[in-house]
């Protein structure tokens, strides 16, 4: 029990650090970047500009969340593909992560992908009336 929590601590500030260091260097690049039009000292006021203003939306984006969890949240949805949709209208991150990851899998195997194709196109066409048309 005792190494389970230790490696998930581990792997928390692994994770932590990794982000972190990835938004210095995400700001590094955009000073950087940015340095190529403007001086140095408009390039440092745009680059912290731009990350106060993300900083800003965050903390509004969590401070309404956190305000609206006094009230009842809504039931989940019964079905696979209802309780997909709401987790990712409650969790956007993971909603990117996957759509990545499917779209990763999707462009490693075109068969995989033409078959996806394949039933999304079929199901339009059933969805639109189009395969009433055709059986008759």
């Amino acid at each position: 029990m005792f190494k389970g929590i230790l490696k998930r601590a581990v792997a928390t500030a692994v994770v932590a650090a990794s982000v972190f260091l990835a938004v210095i260097f995400l700001g590094v690049a955009a000073f950087y970047a940015l340095q190529l039009m403007t001086t140095p000292l408009g390039a440092a006021a745009i680059t912290f500009g731009l990350f106060a203003l993300t900083a800003l939306i965050v903390a509004l984006v969590f401070l309404k969340r956190a305000e609206g969890d006094d009230e009842d949240e809504e039931e989940e949805p019964e079905g696979l593909a209802g309780k997909i949709l709401h987790m990712v209208r409650e969790r956007p991150v993971i909603g990117v992560v996957g759509g990545l990851g499917a779209a990763f899998l999707l462009l490693r195997n075109p068969a995989l992908a033409a078959i996806v194709a394949g039933m999304v196109a079929d199901r339009k066409m059933e969805h639109r009336g189009y395969g009433r048309r055709r059986r008759r």
